[in-house]
């Protein structure tokens, strides 16, 4: 049987290394679902629910195989669907390639059925690269650039293939003709480490200070033995966005954890506090929780030079790979002793993992409060009582549901003495408020307002804020 172009797409994202393919079919991508059928394994299809889940679950690939992950759904809506995962692939910096269908070609531009300008529909999202294919000539280099610009730009990226052209005979090489585009697969090599005299200049900034903060993101991930060891060079502290949340260990005793929102203590103590700033592959965007402009020096690691300086004023950056970038700069830097800025105030750095059913949209229930002065609207935040429990023991894994105080201790060590995973399902208070590390007199101006306007729950938050407060007082 003679290739077709559908089958020359499945070989070369192959050979590109491409080993998996996240997807939902439908008519407008059936010659690319008949091709991967006929490699034979070669590359794996991943039917997922929904294309928007494609979508996610090629990014998840992405973030946790260092490798381009792939996306395939149909044309119109089937094509609409994957913009929410891919972007937040986008905003996540992941390189993911989506692949979509359209209606053949003699149909474009007369209305036709689910007919959807493709190209301006994902220009945002992949605005790095996104092209509609129009012969099969150009198959071979609108692969191998959605690849290549994925991988090395991590961005998202979009081939579009009309079904009638998925049929077509394939053209593995174009001709050698004026008007061709001849591309090929390969790595990719730039420098991943700043010059020396760059790293000198950060070396000077950062060995000037005395009370070190090191902010880790998504982009040191990578670096966990260099972060650790600048961290014990300078008697620095870590704080961790929420993508960095696994660069280093939060047992740890100079990790202080999680910042922000719904960050730790520590975390925010330590950025009031602090003269330097070391930011490593981090895009945190709340500059309340920074320190204050002027306060510290700030150097920043990134790989993509326009986050340098983005968020908060940074004295240097550094455009490099985080890992390598620390490596270098790791014996430029002095060593220091470890006194009390270093320990910070955990009571207990041990992290716990169980479902909390507080059968509230929470979290932007009390944004509504605190942020907006807005009583909680039920009909917008309650959720259905799902039993956890019950759920997790159908999966066959043990369970209990912990609805009084009493019963939380004995839970636990029925929890560890366990001879399989177990769900804990601890039924909690809604009214109890998440608050952050600190309160500004404009959140509680905004607290006081809602619960003046009527919220449903003014009592019970209430005397749940005081409890809290005086369970913090005198801790």
């Amino acid at each position: 049987m003679k290739k077709t172009v559908s089958d020359f797409v499945v070989q070369r994202l192959h050979d590109w290394g491409v080993r998996r393919v996240y997807g939902y079919p439908g008519d407008g991508i059936n010659g690319l679902m008949g091709a991967l059928d006929r490699a034979d394994g070669a590359i794996e299809f991943i039917q997922s629910r929904h294309e928007e889940l494609a979508a996610f679950m090629a990014c998840a690939h992405a973030k946790f195989s260092g490798e381009v992950g792939v996306c395939l759904a149909t044309s119109g809506p089937g094509a609409i669907h994957l913009l929410n995962g891919l972007y937040d692939a986008k905003l996540d910096r992941q390189p993911v390639v989506a692949i979509v269908g359209q209606q053949q070609r003699s149909a474009l531009g007369g209305d036709y059925q689910q007919e959807v300008d493709l190209v301006s529909l994902f220009k945002d999202v992949a605005h790095e690269f996104v092209q509609m294919a129009t012969s099969a000539q150009q198959l071979r280099h609108l692969i191998d650039r959605a690849m290549r610009i994925a991988r090395d730009r991590r961005a998202v990226t979009c081939v579009i293939v009309p079904n009638d052209m998925q049929e077509l005979p394939a053209v593995p090489v174009p001709p050698r003709r004026h008007g061709t585009v001849h591309s090929c697969i390969g790595s990719t090599a730039s420098a991943a480490v700043p010059n020396a005299a760059a790293l000198g200049q950060a070396a000077d900034i950062i060995n000037a200070g005395s009370k070190v903060a090191i902010l880790a993101g998504a982009g040191a991930l990578h670096a966990t033995d260099e972060l650790i060891h600048t961290a014990e060079r300078l008697g620095a502290r870590i704080a961790k966005a929420l993508l960095g949340k696994a660069a280093v260990p939060d047992d740890l005793p100079f990790v202080t954890g999680a910042i922000g929102v719904l960050g730790t203590r520590p975390s925010s103590r330590m950025m009031e506090d602090c003269d330097t700033l070391l930011m490593v592959g981090s895009s945190f965007p709340y500059a309340e929780f920074l320190p204050p402009g002027g306060q510290a020096r700030c150097v920043q690691i990134d790989t993509d030079p326009r986050a340098i300086g983005l968020r908060y004023p940074t004295e240097l950056g550094l455009v490099g790979d985080s890992r390598a970038t620390l490596a270098a700069l790791l014996p430029l830097l002095d060593q220091k002793e470890h006194g009390a800025w270093r320990q910070g105030d955990w009571a207990d750095p041990r992290l716990v993992v169980m479902v909390l059913n507080n059968r509230d949209l929470n979290l932007v229930s009390w944004e509504q409060r605190m942020l907006g002065g807005y009583p909680k609207f039920n009909a917008s935040q309650e959720l259905p009582d799902l039993p956890y429990a019950r759920f997790a023991e159908m999966l066959g894994l043990a369970a209990l549901r912990v609805d009084a105080p009493e019963a939380i201790g004995p839970a636990w060590d029925a929890a560890f003495a366990a001879d399989r995973p177990m769900l804990l399902e601890m039924v909690t208070d809604s009214a109890v408020p998440p608050l952050p590390p600190d309160v500004s007199l404009a959140q509680a101006k905004a607290y006081l307002r809602a619960l003046w306007q009527g919220d449903p729950e003014a009592m019970r938050t209430i005397k749940a804020t005081m409890r809290e407060y005086w369970a913090s007082a005198t801790a």
